[in-house]
């Protein structure tokens, strides 16, 4: 929906993956754990976009580069009130400012150790609100573009699990 060239949605498509490769260094019990974080664990949990840029520094790739851009900003917000840099507009890469909005989307729409997922409509809702505060308008005018293709996705996950698309 965002008109890029095929190398660039090819690419994305294989470097998002990668965007919390950082979670490796963050211990389990605060992966885990089933309440909200405290201070302390928040902001170890934030450490992991900084180790997940460490990982896939020096890149000898324009895959592993993009996997490093993203790993750094997926967690920056258009308004500059996300982390580590605290970035904002168009200072975030545009790698990481889409896949802020799909990570949102999947936190959103998955069941978490510390919540339920939230239904469609609800989601929709919080990303839509967070236009221009959290995500790029571009970006989140592009995802309500695809949204029927993004619906029907979201329902043969939820019916299916991932195994469907593993295998595929």
């Amino acid at each position: 929906e965002m008109k890029r060239d095929k190398g660039f949605v090819d690419t994305i498509l294989y470097a998002s993956p990668m965007h919390d490769i950082g979670k490796i260094g963050i211990p389990d019990s605060i992966l885990l754990k089933p309440t909200s974080l405290n201070e302390e664990e928040y902001n170890i949990m934030k450490q992991h976009t900084l180790i997940g840029s460490i990982i896939l520094e020096n890149p000898k790739s324009k895959l592993i580069s993009m996997a490093e851009s993203i790993a750094r900003t997926h967690h920056e917000k258009w308004d500059g009130s996300g982390y580590p840099k605290g970035l904002a507009g168009k200072h975030i890469p545009i790698e990481g400012r889409i896949t802020a909005l799909a990570d949102v989307f999947d936190a959103l729409t998955s069941d978490r150790p510390y919540k339920k997922a939230y239904q469609w409509e609800e989601s929709c809702e919080i990303i839509h609100n967070g236009r221009g505060i959290c995500h790029d308008p571009e970006v989140v005018d592009a995802f309500f573009k695809a949204k029927d293709k993004i619906k029907a996705i979201y329902e043969r996950f939820k019916e299916n699990g991932v195994e469907e698309y593993v295998q595929q």
